[in-house]
C-alpha cells in the first residue's frame, strides 16, 4: 500500500442560530401529489422542525446505513467488542448483499477514519485500475466506431474491484475483532435469507428494467445476473431474499484473507469469466491491486467549522472548492429556501464542476492544481457570479493544467465506537447495480466505474493502461475548532459534493439540528461538462453540451421560489421521486461528554442507532 503524509485542517466556530423558517414544510403549493392537495401534510411535533423528527443520541456508540439491518450488525460487532472499522466493514459486507443496487465487493471503496489515538483524519483510497495490458487504441477497436464514450454495460467498463483490499487495509491498521467474526453476519444473512427493503425493492424493478431495455438493444450475458437476483422477476418488499453464491464468496475471503479475493480461487474465476466477455484484464492485474493512504484535505467555511475531503482521483475536491466560493457571501442574511441561497450555491456548483471537468483524474497520471483549494482562487471564482442572473455558460479557471457526475449508485455509511473512532465509508459499484456482470458462481456484479473515463488522449482523465478512472464517490468530515466533529457523507453521483455543502449550510448558517439537515429540501444541478467529455477545442469536443444545465429541487422549495429562479435564468424542475438528491447519514461527536449524535434520513430505507 502506498503512504501518504496525513493532512488535517481546520479552524474554530461557535453554533449559529436557529430560524424560524429553514425550508418550506412539503405541504406548499410546488407539491401537486395527490396527498398534498388533498390537504395530508406533516403532523405535529412537540419540538423541532414539522417535516423532520429527533435525531438519536447514545453514549458508547453509534451506527446509520441505509438498511436498519445493516446498523443493527455494526452496533453487534461494536458491543461484541468491535473496533468502529470492524463495525463499518462488517455493515459494508451486508449492504452488499441487501443493497445491491447500490454496493458490492464488486465495486470500489473510500473512506476517512478518525483516529483517537492520533485526533488525525485518515484517508483510504480503494478503487481500481483498468487493464494493465489494453491501451486507448486497443480498447477503441472494441468499441464502436461512432462512440464517444465507454458503455455502461459488459465488461469494457469493468476497473478491478477494490473494495475486499481496502477492507482488509482497514482492518489490519484499526481493527479488533477477526475478519471471520466480522463478515459472519452477512454470511449468515446471505444463506438464511432478509425481506428486502421497500426503497431497495424501487431500485431492484428499475435496474431490472434498464437491463432487460439493454438486452433487447444488444448483447448482455445477463444469465448469471438473472439467476442472482432476478430469478423470479424483481423482487417485492418484503420478499425474503438470499444469496448463496455471495455467502461462499464471502466465506472463502474470511477463510483465506484478501489474495483469495486477488490471488486465489475467486480471482481465477473473476479473470478466467472477464476474459471469456471480451475483457483484457489477467490474474497479475488482480493480484497487483493495492489500495492508498491518502491525504485528507479540509477548507475552513465559517465560525470554525470546516468540510475535509479526500483528493482526485475522487470528486470530493468539488465540494471543497463550492465552500472556498460560498464563504464570500453570508447566505443566512435570507431564508434557507429563497432563490437567492439556491441561485448561490448552484452557481458555485457550476464553477466548481468546471474544474473538475477539467483538472480531476488519477493523480499518478495526471495532478490537479493545488490552487484550486486557496482562498484567493474561491474569491476569483465567486467574483463571476451574477447575483441576480445565471451565467449562461462557465469555463474552467486560467490554471496550468473533467466533469464526470451522472447518475450513481451507492452507499454510504458511517459508524463510531466508545474510544471516539469514527469511519465515514462510501461504495459503490457506479451506474445502476454495476454492468450486468456476474461471474460464474460469486453472487456479485462488476462495477462499472470505467465508464467514467475520458477517450480524448489529451484530457487528465483520458483512458490508459493501469489507471484508475475518476470517481464520483466520497466520505466526509466537519471539524470543529480545528479537531474532527462529524462524520457524513450523502450518495448520489454528482449530487455528492452538492450534498455536503448543502448539509454543511444547514448546520452552520441555519443552524438545524442534525436530522434537519438531511430532511430538509435538497436542490440538485444537472448538465454541463462531464470528465468524460473530450477538451474544449478538439476535435472530439461536444459542442451540443448544455452549459447552463437543470437545476432540480424538491417539492419543499416554495412556489414562489420556483419561480423566482426561473426568471433569473435557471432552468428549474420540481422533482417529486427523491431519487437524484441521494441519502444521508452522519455522526456528530459531543466533545465534553463523548456523546454521539445520529441522524439518516427519509429518501432511503436507512436507520440510525446507537447504544
Amino acid at each position: 500500500m502506498k503512504l501518504a503524509p496525513l493532512l488535517l485542517c481546520g479552524a474554530a466556530l461557535l453554533a449559529a442560530p436557529a430560524t424560524a423558517q429553514q425550508t418550506a414544510a412539503p405541504a406548499n403549493p410546488a407539491d401537486t401529489r395527490p396527498e398534498a392537495t388533498a390537504g395530508i401534510g406533516p403532523g405535529a411535533r412537540p419540538v423541532g422542525a414539522a417535516w423532520s423528527r429527533s435525531p438519536v443520541i447514545a453514549p458508547h456508540g453509534m451506527a446509520a446505513t441505509a438498511h436498519p439491518l445493516a446498523t443493527q450488525i455494526a452496533l453487534d460487532i461494536l458491543k461484541a467488542g468491535g473496533s468502529a472499522v470492524d463495525a463499518a466493514i462488517a455493515a459494508n459486507a451486508a449492504l452488499g448483499l441487501m443493497e445491491p443496487t447500490g454496493n458490492g465487493i464488486g465495486g470500489d471503496l473510500f473512506a476517512i477514519v478518525h483516529d483517537p489515538a492520533t485526533g488525525e483524519l485518515i484517508g483510504i483510497n480503494g478503487s481500481g485500475r483498468s487493464p494493465s495490458g489494453q491501451t486507448l487504441a486497443q480498447l477503441r477497436e472494441k468499441l464502436a466506431p461512432d462512440a464517444t464514450g465507454l458503455p455502461s454495460i459488459g465488461a469494457l467498463p469493468v476497473t478491478i474491484p477494490g473494495t475486499v483490499d481496502a477492507w482488509f487495509d482497514l482492518h489490519a491498521r484499526f481493527g479488533k475483532l477477526p475478519v471471520a467474526d466480522v463478515l459472519a453476519p452477512a454470511i449468515r444473512y446471505a444463506r438464511e435469507g432478509h425481506p428486502v427493503a421497500p426503497v431497495i425493492a424501487m431500485y431492484l424493478a428499475r435496474g431490472l428494467a434498464l437491463y432487460e431495455r439493454q438486452l433487447a438493444r444488444g448483447p448482455l450475458d445477463f444469465a448469471n445476473a438473472r439467476q442472482t437476483y432476478f430469478a423470479n422477476g424483481a423482487p417485492a418488499p418484503g420478499t425474503m431474499f438470499r444469496n448463496p453464491d455471495l455467502a461462499n464468496t464471502l466465506e472463502r475471503i474470511a477463510q483465506n484473507g484478501r489474495d483469495e479475493f486477488y490471488a486465489g480461487q475467486t480471482a481465477q474465476v473473476m479473470v478466467d469469466y472477464l476474459q471469456r466477455q471480451g475483457s483484457a484484464f489477467t490474474l497479475a492485474d488482480f493480484a497487483a491491486h493495492d489500495s492508498e493512504w491518502v491525504n485528507v484535505a479540509c477548507a475552513p467555511y465559517r465560525k470554525g467549522y470546516a468540510l475535509c475531503e479526500l483528493p482526485p482521483n475522487s470528486q470530493g475536491f468539488a465540494a471543497l472548492q463550492m465552500v472556498n466560493i460560498l464563504k464570500n457571501v453570508d447566505l443566512a442574511q435570507w431564508e434557507r429556501g429563497s432563490p437567492q441561497v439556491i441561485h448561490y450555491i448552484t452557481e458555485a456548483k457550476r464553477l466548481a464542476f468546471e474544474d473538475v471537468a477539467r483538472f480531476y483524474a488519477d493523480p499518478d497520471f495526471a495532478r490537479a492544481p493545488q490552487e484550486l483549494l486557496s482562498d484567493e482562487y474561491g474569491a476569483e471564482r465567486f467574483a463571476l457570479i451574477d447575483p441576480a442572473r445565471a451565467t449562461p455558460a462557465f469555463g474552467p479557471g486560467a490554471l496550468i493544467a473533467p466533469k464526470l457526475e451522472g447518475e450513481g449508485d451507492t452507499t454510504y455509511l458511517t459508524v463510531a465506537d466508545r474510544d471516539g473512532m469514527m469511519v465515514s465509508l462510501i461504495q459503490s459499484n457506479y451506474r445502476g447495480m454495476g454492468g450486468g456482470l456476474v461471474a460464474d458462481g460469486l453472487g456479485f456484479m462488476f462495477q462499472n466505474r470505467g465508464e467514467l473515463f475520458s477517450l480524448d488522449p489529451a484530457h487528465p482523465n483520458a483512458y490508459a493502461p493501469a489507471k484508475r478512472p475518476f470517481h464520483t464517490i466520497i466520505p466526509a468530515f466537519i471539524t470543529k475548532e480545528g479537531k474532527p466533529w462529524m462524520s457524513f457523507g450523502l450518495m448520489g453521483g454528482g449530487m455528492q459534493p452538492q450534498g455536503h455543502v448543502q448539509v454543511l449550510v444547514n448546520l452552520v448558517d441555519y443552524g438545524m439540528n442534525l436530522q434537519e439537515a438531511g430532511d430538509a429540501a435538497r436542490l440538485m444541478h444537472d448538465g454541463g461538462r462531464k470528465p468524460t467529455d473530450a477538451l474544449a477545442g478538439s476535435p472530439a469536443d461536444g459542442a451540443a453540451v448544455d452549459m447552463l444545465g437543470t437545476l432540480m429541487v424538491e417539492p419543499g422549495v416554495p412556489a414562489a421560489t420556483v419561480e423566482a429562479l426561473r426568471a433569473m435564468g435557471h432552468k428549474v424542475e420540481v422533482e417529486r421521486t427523491g431519487i437524484p438528491f441521494g441519502g444521508y447519514q452522519a455522526i456528530v461527536r459531543d466533545p465534553a461528554t463523548g456523546a454521539y449524535t445520529g441522524a439518516t434520513e427519509m429518501r432511503k430505507d436507512g436507520q440510525a442507532s446507537g447504544y
